[in-house]
């Protein structure tokens, strides 16, 4: 199957800038991870991402893209080695062309063997409101292969058991050449002796039985900062994928999601809230406590008080989480007209609806005549 365009791939355009490319990758590497998305196909889709990426986030790979498509990396094509590994500049494509140099050879590429950091992981948590207000400490169990203290990463028993390999001399990949009419084409595969890594052991790590790194379940303590909102990420270093060739793992990045409270609800750092009110404590006025996220608090209402009047009581919010400016709390008041009365209170409202005389609503029609 033909590859996809790297650019479709990201969903963004050829124009887009390196934070653009970034800000897809995240997402879609966030969608399609095996560790988050369990439906078929998205293991395979989650490596088209991350080969689209690896490509376009580095300039100079991007820029052999943008020139020669996915042939700038084609190793069964006879463009050189390595996938995504790509060229380093317009010199190495023809030394893979025809055998040679071009202009007194090409420069050299990156390589192969050096350190990678690991893939990212992702993850979502769910926090009370409560917790997203004040902060809070929060303990994940995660599976982590984390490089084997020992060998340092390298799977030998020591450094004098690391030998450069004979066959490939260090290079990691083998190379063959065909004669054609059209010239000598040259293709580069990875050495099967080394598997890539261009380098033998002669005696493992008795720590990590030679594979450079040991899987373990651990406790990680994810500390989540007060005035977190809800589609938020935090990054915990290093506790993403194992890197390749004793490279640093990738990190974890974890998306908050709050749950919605009974009452408060947020607005940015500001808290919006509904608190009823009797027509009479309304028209006379009154003090009441009311309910914020830092406890209940004193509230005047002054006589008079209108249906769905706002009260803005200051830095009762939520702590802005760059800053240590607080939010405000705005308090909306909702009358509660009252439908059952005794025998008292109707003997009082008949006296006050005498004593008012005209009704709000018969200046309301006489507006009219």
């Amino acid at each position: 199957m033909a590859k996809r365009d790297y650019y479709e791939v990201l969903g963004v355009s050829k124009g887009a800038s390196d934070q653009e490319i970034k800000k897809a990758y995240r997402q879609l590497a966030k969608k399609y991870h095996p560790d988050v998305n369990k439906e078929d196909g998205a293991e395979a889709q989650f490596k088209e991402v991350q080969e689209a990426y690896d490509i376009l986030s580095d300039s100079s790979k991007r820029a052999n893209y943008d020139q020669f498509g996915h042939a700038a990396f084609d190793q069964n094509a006879g463009y050189g080695g390595g996938g995504a590994a790509g060229f380093d500049d317009f010199g190495d494509i023809f030394s893979s062309f025809f055998g040679g140099g071009f202009g007194g050879g090409g420069t050299r590429r990156a390589d192969p063997n050096a350190p990678q950091k690991g893939q990212d992981r992702f993850m979502s948590m769910n926090i009370d409101f409560m917790e997203s207000v004040f902060g809070v400490e929060k303990t994940v169990t995660l599976n982590v292969d984390e490089q084997c203290h020992v060998c340092h990463g390298t799977g030998a028993h020591s450094k004098e058991d690391i030998k450069t390999c004979s066959r490939c001399s260090g290079t990691g990949q083998t190379v063959t050449q065909q004669r054609t009419p059209f010239g000598t084409f040259q293709t580069a595969t990875t050495c099967p002796d080394c598997g890539g890594t261009g380098k033998t052991i002669t005696k493992f790590c008795k720590e990590c039985g030679g594979k450079g790194f040991n899987s373990k379940r651990v406790n990680v303590d994810i500390k989540i900062p007060a005035g977190i909102a809800s589609g938020q990420q935090l990054r915990v270093s290093g506790k993403g994928e194992r890197g390749l060739n004793g490279g640093p793992n990738g990190d974890l990045f974890v998306e908050i999601g709050v749950k919605p409270h009974k009452h408060f609800k947020r607005d940015g750092n500001n808290i919006h809230i509904q608190v009823p009110l009797s027509v009479v404590d309304a028209a006379l006025g009154t003090e009441i406590d009311v309910p914020t996220v830092h406890g209940d608090v004193t509230l005047t209402i002054p006589a008079g008080t209108q249906p769905n009047t706002k009260f803005r009581m200051r830095d009762k919010g939520i702590k802005d989480l760059r800053s240590s400016r607080m939010g405000d709390q705005f308090v909306e008041v909702k009358l509660e007209v009252p439908t059952k009365l005794s025998r008292q209170e109707r003997e009082t409202y008949e006296t006050l609806r005498e004593e008012k005389g005209e009704s709000v609503f018969d200046r309301f029609k006489n507006a009219f005549k």
